[in-house]
């Protein structure tokens, strides 16, 4: 970062008129808007973005088919075909699997509709972003994490603080010790991403969820391979659903991507609103590769790339207020995510539209307060993303109790435009809706379901720690460990639900430890993690709190 070196040292405090902390969709089109409208009115303005990965991309995970029309909008000097999607959508199914057969569904699903569509390595497409950003003056600084806002003497944001590097495990100060940088700003864009670590905070700071459903979530387990030629085309979509989930105890589907140079995206989405406790969605996966339907795409190939993301699935009655003095938050740390159609990245670059628009008009006027910025609330409500999540509003939560019961809900709320018979329909927080052991007992582990399927030959399948390393998973060990585990409530959790983290993390994280007198402890691979934060998301009783590591450390995805 730029900073001020003086006779006494570095100064520690920076000042921008913006600071946007993440460099995804959303983050960057805030940047990018931003910068050209206020080059556009002839005003000046500093926009600072920070993105903790190495580089932008190098943490951005997605599908993804994507809606192009929104970079129209942001981009309308540079024509679609100049963005770096991969291959535009020719063909697309989705195709309902049992334990060993296939059947195409005769029709689209409503709202899965993606001919025409772009498939897209999004860490591609966020670099490509971040060039046309600092061609228009934005300054972006990655390999630095965010950990903490800043409140003025009013408690309103007033920027951000980096995270302190040189410490070690224990908290004690190192000789390469490096202070982070007080940033200071007029209005602050929350870019982070899903569950981000300063929205959460901020959000229960300033009760911004009142009245609001519980946020849900999903987690995508994806690998990218190469196959041979003819195993797929570029332009085939297909999504799957049923087998190996278990309707009316977990949701989600499979997904299939057909990408150029012979390569192929794929993975399994799972709700995180699963009540097994022994629930494995990366071994689930492992298992859906097994299935004759998929394993047909990968014979003869390599994987390249393996990654994880959770997905904010609650719609638009879990978005939070987005918007107050100094501050907008948008994309998927708002929760702005289309789960009928499978679609976040077009809306992150409309909220980042939308937000610049907001900030753009506050800093001409000098006037930051939440009533100035409210205006990016009126900007949402006649944009699409009003248009594409109030009519499927209560669409997630009608599969609370099985795909057929959910698919009569939906029926329903496609004629209603969204609206429920009885109301609108609450969600339950994803670490509370798991079975106790006591009451599994009676029903098979996952590892019971799926028995022979487990063993991982490291050719078609693999172990979550072989398939980390094709993450390349990278983190200072002589840190403070950002896997807060609170170890009452571990102690709780291991004799109520046998530790669920060393099942629903995908990286092995976590490791239930047994010693020679019976006595159980948790020991925590951080090294491993991918940054999903499943583990913040998922653990009963909040036992585990996922925090920002150092700058540059986690995946390193370069296609993803």
């Amino acid at each position: 970062m730029k900073v001020e070196v003086t006779m006494a040292g570095v100064v520690d405090k920076i000042s921008t008129d913006v600071l946007i902390v993440g460099g995804g969709p959303s983050g960057l089109a805030t940047a990018i808007q931003l910068a050209n409208m206020l080059n556009e009115r002839g005003q000046d303005g500093r926009i600072l973005l920070v993105e903790k990965g190495e580089s932008i991309g190098s943490h951005i995970l997605s599908g993804a088919v994507i809606k192009t029309e929104v970079f129209e909008e942001l981009l309308p000097y540079i024509g679609v075909e100049d963005i770096p999607f991969d291959s535009e959508v020719t063909k697309d199914k989705t195709v309902f699997l049992t334990s060993d057969s296939s059947y195409d569904l005769p029709f689209h699903p409503p709202y899965m509709n993606n001919m025409g569509n772009k498939i897209a390595s999004l860490a591609q497409v966020c670099k490509y972003l971040a060039g046309i950003a600092e061609k228009k003056g934005v300054e972006i600084y990655t390999g630095f994490s965010v950990d903490e806002l800043l409140y003025d003497e009013d408690g309103n944001v007033c920027g951000a603080k980096t995270k302190d590097t040189g410490v070690d495990h224990n908290g004690n100060k190192l000789p390469n010790f490096q202070e982070g940088s007080s940033i200071e700003a007029r209005v602050t864009i929350l870019a982070e991403g899903t569950r981000g670590s300063l929205t959460k905070t901020l959000i229960k700071r300033k009760n911004l969820d009142a009245g609001k459903n519980a946020q849900i979530y999903s987690l995508g387990v994806k690998e990218l391979w190469r196959v041979p030629e003819g195993n797929i085309e570029a332009g085939q979509v297909y999504h799957t659903a049923g087998y190996p989930l278990q309707s009316g105890d977990e949701f989600g589907g499979g997904f299939i991507y057909g990408l150029s140079d012979n390569r192929v995206a794929l993975g399994l989405v799972v709700g995180l609103d699963y009540k097994d406790p022994t629930f494995d969605i990366h071994g689930a996966m492992q298992v859906w590769k097994q299935h004759p339907f998929v394993t047909k795409v990968l014979e003869g190939g390599n994987i390249i790339e393996f990654g994880a993301k959770t997905l904010p699935e609650g719609g638009y009655n879990s978005i939070p207020k987005f918007y107050g003095d100094n501050f907008i938050i948008v994309g998927d740390s708002a929760g702005m995510l289309a789960t009928a159609s499978l679609k976040g990245v077009h809306l992150a670059v409309q909220s980042g539209i939308n937000a610049a628009k907001s900030v753009a008009e506050a800093l001409i006027k000098d006037d930051t307060s939440e009533a100035e910025l409210s205006s990016v609330q009126k900007y949402f409500e006649n944009s699409r993303l009003h248009k594409e999540l109030y009519p499927v509003r209560n669409f997630r939560q009608s599969f609370n109790n099985g795909m057929i019961s959910g698919a009569l809900r939906f029926g329903v709320q496609l004629i209603t435009k969204g609206a429920c018979l009885t109301g609108d329909i609450k969600t339950e927080k994803d670490n509370e809706t798991l079975r106790k052991l006591s009451e599994n007992s009676d029903k098979r582990s996952f590892a019971e379901r799926f028995a022979g399927k487990l063993e991982f030959d490291k050719k078609l399948t693999f172990d979550k720690v072989t398939d980390v390393y094709y993450s390349k998973a990278n983190h200072d060990e002589d840190q403070v460990c950002h896997l807060v585990v609170d170890e009452v409530k571990m102690k709780q959790n291991i004799a109520d639900y046998g530790a669920p983290c060393q099942y629903f993390c995908p990286a092995e994280v976590y490791e239930l430890h047994t010693d020679k007198s019976g006595n159980q402890n948790l020991r925590i691979h951080a090294e491993n993690c991918v940054h999903c934060k499943t583990c913040d998301i998922k653990s009963p009783n909040d036992a585990i709190l996922w925090t920002t590591p150092y700058g540059e450390d986690g995946p390193q995805y370069n296609y993803m």
